[in-house]
């Protein structure tokens, strides 16, 4: 199969990325009448602007590596915009976010945070003013600039003037971030029926359309709260809790409804190399699996440690945009173990290598049958690798939005081994 190299976007920085991205995001959000304005330290760029003062935003750590514009309504705001918006990952990234964290709560900021956006016009025409009326409730906004991505959005922490962080804003700009957004909606809401017991889910606040632009806003977790270490075992059960929340169903693969509905999507991306080659892989997986039965239910679809907390009363987890239900039990357990090692290692291609051998252990709390574990996995991979291709990641610049340089080779090689 042709191995595509990556597409030419790929090889600017993520910095200039980051900063094309944080001009588009502030146009969508506070488009004209409303006028932006970004001062590099001392240096005001875009001129003089006009109208009422609508917000203003440090950014964080710079306007040329943005990665959080936190509003300067109070330093309570201020910091617990930082506090509160997700707990990082390793160690050195907590250290620097407690830095800046100080900073904001002393004032010291103006020295380490010295570039700033500021936004004046009619309220009415900006997203706060949007949010405060759907809400009905002053609230301060921080907006999370993410890496490049064909599924980035626009991503709002909303705080009370009291600095409680009490929701978070999703907005959908384009076809598919409009269609992940009304995908997460009703998920959310399906599953606050559900009666889960291993696990918490965020819950609607307000969903609706603004400018053309679908809008979710949902609870809050306090994934700020202290963390308790997560044992295999608890991740299962919660996993498990899943699958079955919408109940389950069972029969071969070839004839399933899963099936059927990977086999449209994989046919609407069969133009390209790709997806020639995970049609056949998928097809004979299909004629492997032969009459055996397999059991279908629900996965959260994008279970990764950084959309997880586990606390010592409660499991939280959340971005709900990929849910789906009717696909073989156990492909969240893949894909937690599979972005682990991702994040962990770096090496994305030993990192499915690996995760494929623990088949047979991941899937075993699933009830999987021994002779379909390796299968299943192999058909998650598919099934990722085919998301991956139909979102067109690798034009949007995703790090690992080139399948051919890491999944591919592996899944095609463990296919014909099977």
């Amino acid at each position: 199969m042709a191995v595509k190299t990556a597409p030419e976007q790929l090889t600017a920085g993520d910095s200039a990325l980051r900063t094309q991205y944080l001009t588009e995001v502030l146009e969508l959000l506070y488009p004209a009448p409303c006028e932006t304005g970004l001062t590099f330290g001392q240096h005001r760029g875009g001129g003089d602007r006009h109208g009422e003062p609508i917000a203003e935003y440090l950014v964080v750590p710079d306007a040329r590596r943005p990665r959080l514009l936190v509003p300067t309504t109070s330093r309570r705001v201020a910091a617990a915009a930082v506090r509160r918006y997700a707990e990082p990952q390793s160690r050195a990234a907590r250290l620097k976010r407690d830095a800046v964290v100080a900073a904001l709560r002393t004032g010291a900021s103006s020295v380490l945070l010295r570039d700033r956006v500021r936004v004046t016009g009619p309220a009415s025409a900006s997203i706060d003013g949007y949010l405060r009326e759907a809400l009905g409730r002053d609230l301060s906004i921080s907006i999370h600039i993410g890496p490049a991505r064909a599924n980035r959005k626009p991503v709002l922490q909303l705080i009370s003037p009291d600095g409680e962080t009490f929701g978070f804003g999703k907005v959908g700009i384009g076809p598919l971030t409009q269609r992940l957004v009304k995908a997460e909606t009703a998920a959310l809401i399906a599953l606050d029926k559900t009666g889960l017991e291993k696990l918490t889910v965020p819950k609607v606040l307000h969903t609706g359309q603004w400018r053309g632009l679908q809008v979710l806003v949902q609870s809050a977790l306090p994934v700020w709260l202290p963390r308790a270490p997560l044992t295999p075992r608890r991740l299962a059960a919660a996993m498990v809790d899943i699958a079955g929340c919408c109940g389950y169903t069972n029969g071969s693969l070839g004839v399933s409804a899963y099936w059927h509905d990977l086999r449209g999507r994989l046919q609407s991306v069969g133009d390209r190399p790709e997806g020639v080659a995970l049609t056949a892989a998928a097809e004979l997986l299909v004629a492997r699996s032969g009459e055996q039965s397999m059991r279908y239910g629900a996965w959260h679809g994008d279970w990764a440690p950084w959309n997880m907390a586990n606390l010592a009363d409660a499991l939280l987890v959340w971005d709900w945009e990929r849910f789906a239900n009717g696909v073989p039990v156990g492909f969240d357990a893949v894909h937690h173990d599979l972005q682990r090692r991702i994040q962990t290692s770096g090496d994305a291609r030993s990192a499915v290598e690996a995760t494929v051998r623990r088949a047979d252990e991941l899937l075993a709390p699933f009830g999987v049958p021994t002779e379909l574990r390796e299968l299943t996995a192999l058909l998650y991979l598919v099934d990722l690798a085919t998301r991956y291709l139909t979102d067109r990641q690798a034009e949007a610049g995703a790090r690992l939005g080139v399948l051919g340089t890491w999944l591919l080779p592996v899944l095609i090689r463990r296919v014909e081994e099977l």
